[in-house]
């Protein structure tokens, strides 16, 4: 019924050519759908669901009340501020992910990369920080959800929704490749519009349009436009790197791409833009809508908050404008759940495939879905229960903290990856202009990242040094340092690896070059209906 690809589908290390995606029996395995499924996955993701899955995956429910966090951290300019620094941190990670996954289109990416180019001790621990980095934000999702309900009723508890909402990301979650790249586009296009509306209904409420009061900049002047000194700013970054987290996940789904070295150039370009434009832009309207003193924002002693949008709607005059706030939440949310399940799974298969995690993880059906280690993944989500003994307000400031450090992690570690495959490239006498797609500034960009994200990395629990110190947001702040740390030393000492030679690097495995898709051809491009170009103009 299944195919177990750790032992019985191909493994990345066996691979002889650049071309080798064949089944055991020498032929190209498919599902039943006529898709190619390499190494137990299945090649299912066209273009556009590539775009619209990152840009579902990273705008989630959550920003809607982690804009109103960010300037009350930060005060609306030191957010902006904040927000753009992590922005231009991402467009060079990005880059970086670019040209790997491009090249190696590969299941686990920069993660399998790491072991490759690096020591295969890094991509133990990089695989298995990014994997809790989105068994977090799979908790978080649900702990948001939580929050969202809570302002409708307090009849049912918060567990209850945790609960029934979990079995339905359940299902959903199981219902294959093809299924959910159609459902994330489709419920990306929804979050996109409803973006849209955002931008609008905060123009109307700045202006006086909505609520008969002009506000324009009045909340930068009073209370003010920085907030909290570099205590703020510390938190800001840690939650800016949490919603741009996510958006390399784009370098994931070249393993399940139909053909990656097409689609991901154009997908990374862009959906960055994207994303950069709808995050600033919220955080900018969130700051001219709302003071960062207002007390109904989400911050850690919150038990229940509001969106700033649901705030500057009520101010307005608007008492059920936090009802049509809360229904645009609780339909992002449905995307971004799916998207955290998806990539949490994914990084587990990866680390089962190439035995760093039981090889019970990496079994898949016959059509490509990764049962065991979609359940296993989102049963740990569950961890969201704990608001049960805390405040949702506090889960979420604890969940971000570890989210937020997982990222910065794995984001200098794609730099230190990507320049030494450039280094182990060169060293075998090939040319950079064989590379099918080019980081933009290399080598700069990619020791900006490496840099940066250190640096971001170890000032991001600044705040528990101010004020007396805390242990238990310590923890938090820095526990995955530590657990990074020893994964990469136990598993260096018990398997006694070595940093990879750049003479010896593996420079053909993966490379997939076959992978070009029939739909690809320009007859057929030529006969497009002019509605499908508008569409795939707005959301493609």
């Amino acid at each position: 019924m299944g195919m177990p690809s750790m032992s019985g589908a191909v493994n990345e290390k066996t691979l002889s050519s650049p071309d080798d995606v064949t089944s055991e029996a020498g032929e190209v395995a498919h599902a039943s759908n006529g898709n190619v499924i390499d190494d137990g996955l299945q090649r299912g993701l066209k273009n556009r669901h590539l775009q619209m899955i990152a840009f579902g995956g990273v705008v989630g429910a959550s920003i809607w009340y982690g804009t109103g966090s960010a300037i009350s951290y930060s005060g609306p300019i030191g957010a902006l501020i904040c927000f753009l620094i992590i922005g231009i941190d991402v467009f060079f990670v990005m880059q970086s992910l670019g040209e790997m996954s491009t090249l190696f289109p590969v299941q686990g990416a920069f993660i399998e990369l790491a072991g490759r180019f690096v020591d295969p001790a890094l991509a133990f621990s990089l695989g298995v920080n990014y994997w809790y980095l989105w068994v977090t934000n799979i908790a978080n999702d649900y702990n948001n959800i939580s929050l969202i309900m809570g302002l409708w009723t307090d009849a049912v508890p918060s567990y209850a929704w945790i609960l029934i909402f979990w079995v339905g990301f359940q299902c959903t979650s199981l219902l294959g490749i093809v299924v959910y790249g159609e459902m994330e586009f489709w419920l990306a296009c929804w979050k996109l519009i409803c973006v849209v509306g955002g931008f609008l209904i905060a123009i109307l409420v700045n202006t006086g349009a909505i609520g008969d009061e002009y506000i324009g900049f009045r909340y930068w002047r009073d209370p003010g436009a920085i907030a909290n000194g570099i205590n703020g700013f510390g938190k800001t970054f840690v939650l800016a790197a949490v919603y741009y987290s996510g958006t390399e996940m784009l370098a994931l789904t070249a393993a399940e791409s139909r053909n990656p070295k097409k689609d991901l150039p154009k997908a990374i370009r862009q959906t960055f833009w994207r994303i950069l434009v709808i995050f600033l832009g919220l955080v900018f309207f969130a700051g001219i809508i709302v003071p960062y003193n207002e007390t109904s924002l989400l911050t850690a002693t919150s038990k229940s908050a509001q969106s700033p949008w649901t705030v500057a709607l009520v101010r307005a005059g608007w008492a059920g404008g936090g009802n049509l706030v809360n229904v645009v939440m609780i339909t992002a949310q449905l995307s971004s759940v799916n998207s955290a399940i998806y990539v949490a799974s994914r990084s587990l298969v990866a680390l089962a495939v190439n035995g760093r995690a039981p090889a019970f993880f990496a079994w898949t059906t016959a059509n490509g879905v990764p049962i065991n280690a979609i359940v296993f993944s989102n049963a740990l989500g569950l961890i969201a229960l704990l608001n049960i003994a805390a405040t949702p307000g506090k889960v979420f400031t604890y969940l971000i903290s570890i989210s937020g450090a997982a990222t910065f992690v794995a984001w200098a570690f794609v730099g230190v990856t990507h320049l030494r495959l450039r280094r182990a490239w060169v060293r075998q006498g090939r040319s950079p202009d064989e590379l099918p797609y080019k980081a933009f500034l290399y080598p700069y960009g990619a020791w900006l990242v490496v840099l940066l994200n250190l640096f971001l990395v170890f000032i991001s629990g600044y705040e528990v040094f101010v004020g007396g110190f805390a242990a238990v947001d310590f923890v938090f702040s820095y526990v995955v340092i530590a657990i990074f740390t020893v994964l990469y030393f136990g598993w260096k000492f018990v398997k006694g690896t070595k940093i990879v030679s750049l003479a010896e690097a593996d420079l053909v495995s993966g490379r997939r070059d076959n992978l070009a898709q029939p739909e690809d051809s320009t007859s057929e491009k030529a006969r497009t209906p002019w509605y499908i170009v508008v569409k795939r103009f707005i959301f493609s």
